[in-house]
């Protein structure tokens, strides 16, 4: 069995201090597989994009430990995560972040090219086939449709081989066809290219892309599902918002019931 591309271990991100503190992640074991899409889902306030941040090194977490691609992230300093952050890891958030005066090409490399560092003509050529944009090269982001330049910055991270391409709602600025364009290079990546992906989302059609789902609740997960189907995923996350409906039920009742019984003049006026 091959070891996982990254993992974490007890770990818990808190924010804030004293009884406004907020536990956005709750103890949280997990690896995520080498060469495979994971997508992580969950309600609002659950953990999912805390969860991805902690292990791409853009947060560092109140305890535990992340290890990526063999480095243990959370121990590591600025200097060597923002390394760590340029070499090893890809990363493609809901806004494009394209550099509007540069060619689509010229966003693509612009990694390597801050980091001085020469361009693989062929793996660049492989990413730019897969992506679907070889005739869109020399045209700038303004020229270029939401789908595609979503697709631009997904070959800005493949290009420099990242050990894992994290992405954070990828498709939330798109529309439903240029979602699946970007759903299908993002899966394309990890069946052609061999590239580890795991992707933050909450649309289920987005999540059937992946090869497993994992569902987070309260900061903790506490569901998982293999070889997903847009109905399945929909069916466990009408399961998860029931039970977490419940549970905020059953904690107002229990507060409720600890209240003080009322027992001045002033409580009995009708």
């Amino acid at each position: 069995m091959t070891s996982p591309i990254a993992s974490a271990r007890a770990l818990t991100r808190t924010y804030g201090t004293g009884e406004t503190a907020v536990r956005a992640l709750d103890g949280v074991d997990v690896d995520f597989e080498r060469g495979r899409l994971t997508a992580t889902m969950g309600p609002s306030g659950s953990g999912k994009s805390t969860l991805m941040h902690c292990m791409a090194g853009l947060d560092r977490p109140t305890s535990g430990t992340v290890v990526v691609d063999g480095q243990e992230v959370s121990a590591m300093s600025e200097r060597r995560l923002t390394k760590l952050r340029r070499d090893r890891l890809g990363f493609v958030f809901q806004a494009f972040n394209l550099v509007p005066t540069l060619t689509a090409l010229e966003n693509i490399t612009l990694p390597a090219d801050i980091a001085r560092r020469p361009v693989d003509k062929d793996h660049l050529d492989a990413v730019v086939r897969a992506v679907g944009l070889t005739d869109r090269l020399h045209h700038k982001p303004s020229e270029l449709s939401g789908g595609q330049q979503q697709r631009v910055a997904c070959a800005r991270a493949l290009v420099t081989r990242p050990a894992v391409v994290f992405a954070d709602e990828p498709t939330g600025n798109l529309d439903s066809a240029s979602a699946r364009e970007v759903l299908t290079f993002l899966r394309r990546s990890v069946d052609d290219l061999g590239q580890s992906v795991v992707m933050v989302t909450h649309d289920p059609t987005a999540a059937s892309y992946a090869d497993r789902v994992l569902f987070l609740a309260d900061g903790r997960i506490v569901d998982e599902l293999l070889d997903p189907t847009p109905d399945a995923v929909l069916e466990r996350l009408g399961a998860l918002s029931r039970a977490d409906a419940d549970a905020r039920t059953a904690r107002h009742a229990a507060a409720s019931s600890a209240l003080p019984p009322a027992t001045t003049a002033a409580a009995q006026v009708r």
